[in-house]
């Protein structure tokens, strides 16, 4: 996989799970299913692929977390929106915004 189709994969999944703790604080498990439900079933983000980003992006400082029980009465981690996260999800947004316009137009071509 080229670096374009990497970051673009980054780049979505990083948009998924912003747009997943707009709803509110949830533990890794919590924005898995988020995910799943916001793209209709389309993403099933596995623990291998969600943890590391969610790792990424705390270090990035988007994300914040604590611990907490979980509704299984377990210890889990709870991750929340920052202030920085908030912008970077809208700088996602439009960013995704224009690869759908761009991918709209070439279909329109062909």
């Amino acid at each position: 996989m080229n670096s374009a189709s990497t970051t673009l994969l980054q780049g979505t999944l990083d948009l998924l799970i912003l747009k997943s703790l707009v709803a509110g604080d949830m533990h890794g498990l919590g924005v898995s299913r988020r995910i799943r439900q916001i793209t209709g079933g389309t993403f099933d983000v596995k623990p291998g692929s969600l943890f590391p980003a969610l790792h990424r992006m705390e270090e990035e400082g988007w994300i914040s977390s604590s611990w907490g029980g979980s509704e299984n009465n377990r210890r889990a981690k709870y991750y929340r929106l920052t202030k920085p996260g908030r912008k970077q999800l809208e700088l996602e947004t439009k960013r995704w915004g224009r690869i759908s316009w761009a991918i709209a137009q070439a279909l329109e071509a062909s």
